[in-house]
């Protein structure tokens, strides 16, 4: 089963639970897939990836939202923001922990042997295709600069 089935697999019973917050969030990703068919011309099936950095892209504009609520003081806005994040990240693999993360990161600058900032963007790329929907970029970003600082 696709992830696009899953998703409205999930729609219909956000739909008979009367769950409107997942409901709201399932639409929202339905909504970028189509965008996503219409925006290249291409009326083909998406990929795999291509899906899985929808949904992230979905997940990370709900935590950057939750987070000026809850800078602004706004708990009643950031709360379904939430709630959002957590029904999409059904949808999305299991998050390296930052220790993995850092392995992966070390592993990569031996590999190529990066010596300096002026490597960062070939690491970034690298680390950043392997670890595809396992890591937070921000995440992969520091610890690259820690690396490559040293």
């Amino acid at each position: 089963m696709s992830l696009q089935e899953k998703i409205m697999v999930e729609m219909k019973l956000a739909m008979k639970a009367k769950d409107t917050i997942a409901l709201q969030a399932l639409r929202a990703v339905k909504s970028a897939f189509l965008l996503a068919r219409t925006e290249t011309g291409v009326t083909a099936e998406l990929s795999d990836e291509q899906e899985m950095k929808i949904i992230q892209k979905q997940v990370k504009q709900r935590k950057d939202s939750a987070a000026i609520f809850l800078e602004q003081g706004r708990k009643d806005l950031a709360d379904p923001e939430l709630e959002e994040i957590s029904v999409l990240e059904k949808f999305l693999p299991e998050a390296l922990s930052e220790e993995k993360i850092e392995i992966t990161v070390i592993a990569t600058i031996t590999k190529i042997d990066a010596s300096g900032m002026k490597d960062m963007g070939k690491v970034m790329g690298m680390v950043s295709k392997e670890l595809a929907g396992q890591a937070d970029g921000k995440i992969i970003s520091i610890l690259v600069k820690k690396h490559l600082m040293k």
